[in-house]
């Protein structure tokens, strides 16, 4: 067992009732526990299986950094995390051994050059000194460092390490010291539960009633959620590191390298140096569960799998291939299907939060992912953006043990390889497939992965391997995009979109709550599609989808699959229990074909006796119409700003709908689709992505949705008042549409937008225009905490920075491409 700071412990009998226990003693339980006594809660109860840290928090590296992330959340979570670990010394009287020496990370392929290149300008803008070094200069930080193959390094200054246990120890403290109480030697047995809430805790030293419960157990957390019937994917990993013997030239103030594309990083340890290994084929531990009794526990190495991986490394540093070994550690870490922490209310119960799973960065994250929870918990909504990292994201089958067992192989090694925008998991695939898939591998379809759904990404012409060779500038695919994305745009294209979420909503009492819900109006006649956000008391985004009045009774809500957890628990929370309404998730009953494109009119009525004419048939309107034999809902609606319509098909009748549309489409040229042109076609328009886009930090005005917001309708809605307020205060920020005049670059992700020579947000998703002849994006503006108008948006010149070049871009607040939906409404 590691030594330890020496700290008070309660030994008193556990109370009967608590207004929180937190159950696990890591960093990430002791971080919440303080941050909630911060906030000023009392009540609050910490229970420990073993001894504080004795899960997998003990054996971290202690790495601490800010630069590096690409995405706001894990930025601002990382920045704090830092500046918390280098003042608890003051605060709690307990040493955290942090240590600034700085961190570099490593660029030794272009590819790598650009994506850093990319993620320093990123970090930077949100106040993380992330600079560009040389090798040279590289040479003189790190002299034992092998520098001919590098071409460029990325150091920041701020980071560095701390001491894993003693930071753990102080954070504890600092809880006590707010009136927490935190009982050692305790272990969770059960848990009870009573109208859809957590009501008691059961240990082997007691019972206690509960008004909230956070999981903060680690590599346990799967096993407490099934405790309480909760969905948790975790994962534990094998995960490795190597302490040599002292080396001469190795220093405690060398900073902490990391090299990226051999799957290590180095830092001093006791004057040899500590690295670690993220190996891209890992083996995944403890399949048949946890062992009973592993407390500061190890894993036998094993030397013949990992041995290709630990010469690869030692190039880095040649002194490493003649210096003495002191110790080969494995030990285990958790992981996540998707590489995202695990944190919120779990949709399943109301009481129920969860904060593990953060694929071995929990000591790294640890301040940051305290703070957040705390601050949802207290508050009940999130004031940072976790659509990529709330647990109601999350899907059952992603909990079963082969499925577990087969993602983890990748896992570990994905957190070092090349961020490429469109990467997906090569493991765990083919999970769930639509029943047109095997008709789209004939077709050339190159697939993607989303909420385990296999979708046509691109499809690749007639004799060519639908494979992508990868980068940051035009892939090998994108002229096979360009050519989808200008079918559509003139002539008539389809769409396999089956992987939308359907859930049916039935019950004399269902307008009623779901106009509650609704920020715009679903009071609508029979037939009638409403385009809808769905938002909390503070105004912010919980939903983004469409409302189809099927019945008097009946509402049909489409949503991406991906956020169909959250949506259904969105309804339950907010549909009372004794309503007369009943939700029914009907995804598996339907597949669906989008049929887009000016001539798509004319391709449908060609294979359909229903009257397709705008009188007949207008925008956001839904009818059954026939096709072949088969009965399918159309819904005349767009995602990529041309007439079409969506194909609700059911699901025995797919392939001979799928065939009919396909050899009547032979006389109108109807090309197939992927989702890269999908997704090209919106940006064009501006339409909103919610996860990609927009989250749950936006409000439906600030984003340009204001017009489907009705303030008026009667009994109005949740979030109304807020809303009010935003329109009387003034916007905080606006989301125009960029595109660059330079028709070259990419954008795709981050990118830093300039006002007037200075940085008022980033781009939050960007394509290639093809229409327009350059890559658009959207994304907020700001005006240093003032409020942006109109005229602040129009008045500036603006510029887009790309891997450190600024490039001028045009800016809008109406759609660039059909802006008075002309060609929507034909």
């Amino acid at each position: 067992m590691p030594e330890k700071q020496t700290e008070e412990r309660t030994n008193s009998k556990i109370p009967s009732q608590a207004r929180v226990v937190i159950i696990g003693g890591g960093v990430i339980g002791c971080s919440t526990a303080y941050h909630l006594a911060k906030l000023g809660w009392k009540e609050i109860v910490l229970l420990e299986r073993a001894q504080l840290t004795a899960g997998t928090t003990w054996h971290a590296a202690g790495l601490v950094e800010a630069g590096g992330f690409f995405d706001a959340t894990s930025v601002e979570m990382a920045k704090y995390t830092l500046d918390l670990y280098s003042s608890l010394e003051k605060e709690t009287g307990l040493a955290t051994g942090y240590k600034d020496v700085g961190m570099i990370n490593l660029a030794t392929s272009p590819d790598r050059l650009e994506e850093l290149r990319r993620v320093a300008a990123f970090d930077r803008h949100f106040g993380v000194a992330m600079e560009e070094i040389t090798p040279n200069q590289i040479k003189e930080i790190w002299p034992l460092a092998y520098t001919d193959d590098i071409l460029a390094g990325f150091y920041t200054p701020s980071d560095g390490r701390v001491n894993p246990i003693d930071v753990t120890m102080a954070l504890a403290r600092g809880a006590r010291m707010g009136g927490v109480q935190i009982f050692e030697e305790t272990t969770v047995t059960d848990i009870t539960k009573e109208d859809q809430r957590v009501s008691a805790i059961i240990t082997d030293k007691g019972e206690i009633q509960a008004e909230y419960v956070v999981n903060c157990a680690g590599m346990w957390a799967h096993q407490i959620g099934k405790l309480a019937g909760v969905n948790i994917p975790l994962q534990p990993t094998e995960h490795y590191y190597l302490i040599t013997e002292s080396i001469e030239g190795i220093n405690p103030k060398l900073p902490v390298l990391v090299d990226l594309d051999k799957y290590a990083y180095y830092r001093e340890e006791v004057g040899g140096v500590l690295f670690g290994l993220f190996e891209p084929v890992a083996a995944p531990w403890a399949l048949d569960g946890i062992p009973k009794n592993f407390t500061f526990g190890e894993i036998n190495p094993d030397w013949d799998r990992m041995m290709p991986y630990i010469e690869e490394a030692m190039q880095r540093i040649p002194a490493l291939e003649n210096a003495g070994i002191h110790k080969f550690f494995c030990g285990p870490e958790s992981f996540t299907p998707d590489l995202g922490p695990m944190m919120g209310l779990v949709p399943e119960l109301d009481n129920f939060y969860v904060a593990a799973g953060f694929n071995s960065l929990g000591i790294l994250m640890g301040g940051g992912a305290g703070k957040v929870m705390a601050q949802w918990i207290v508050d009940g909504v999130p004031d940072v953006d976790v659509t990529e990292i709330d647990i109601a994201r999350m899907l059952p089958y992603q909990n079963t043990p082969t499925y577990l067992k087969d993602r983890a192989v990748e896992l570990l090694g994905l957190i070092f390889e090349d961020g490429y925008p469109n990467k997906h998991f090569k493991t765990a695939r083919n999970v769930r497939k639509s029943a047109f898939h095997n008709r789209l591998v004939e077709a050339g379809a190159y697939f993607g992965e989303y909420a385990g759904w296999e979708y046509p990404d691109w499809f690749a012409p007639k004799g060519v391997e639908p494979k992508v060779e990868y980068s940051w500038g035009r892939q090998n695919w994108f002229e096979y995009s360009a050519a989808e994305h200008h079918a559509t745009r003139e002539n008539v294209t389809m769409l396999d979109y089956s992987v939308m979420g359907k859930i049916l909503v039935q019950g004399r009492d269902v307008e009623k709550y779901l106009n509650r819900i609704c920020a715009n109006n679903v009071a609508v006649p029979v037939g009638k599609v409403v385009y809808t956000q769905w938002c909390n008391e503070t105004g912010t985004i919980e939903a983004d989808l469409t409302v189809t009045r099927l019945a008097e009774d009946q509402f049909l809500i489409l949503t991406g699959d991906g956020t169909m957890t959250a949506v259904l628990a969105w309804l339950r929370r907010h549909i009372p229990a004794d309503a007369h309404a009943f939700v029914t998730n009907i995804s598996s009953a339907y597949s669906v074909l989008n049929i887009q494109g000016p001539k798509s009119r004319e391709f449908l009525s060609s294979i359909t006796h229903t009257d397709l004419s705008n009188e007949a048939f207008p925008f956001l309107t839904m009818q059954e119409i026939d096709i072949g034999y088969a009965l399918v809902k159309a819904i005349r609606v767009t995602y990529v700003g041309e007439l079409g319509w969506e194909l609700y098909i059911p699901t025995e009748f797919s392939l001979h709908v799928f065939d009919t549309l396909v050899k009547s489409g032979a006389d109108f040229g109807l090309k197939h689709i992927g989702l890269q042109a999908l997704n090209t076609l919106r940006l064009e328009k501006a339409y909103r992505d919610y996860g990609g886009d927009i989250d749950n930090t936006d409000t439906p005005l600030e984003a340009g949705l204001g017009y489907f917001v009705d303030f008026d309708k009667p009994g109005g809605f949740i979030g109304r008042e807020a809303l009010l307020k935003l329109k009387e205060s003034g916007y905080r920020y606006r989301m125009p549409q960029f595109l660059l005049e330079d028709p070259e670059p990419m954008l795709y992700y981050g990118e830093i937008i300039y006002r007037d020579s200075v940085p008022v947000g980033y781009i939050m998703a960007g394509g290639y225009g093809h229409t327009l002849g350059a890559s658009v994006g959207v994304g907020p503006v700001e005006n240093e905490g003032e409020t942006v108008s109109v005229d602040y948006i129009k008045s500036g010149s603006y510029e887009i920075d790309i891997a450190g070049v600024r490039y001028p871009a045009k800016v809008s607040l109406r759609p660039l491409y059909d802006p008075k939906l002309l060609r929507v409404r034909c």
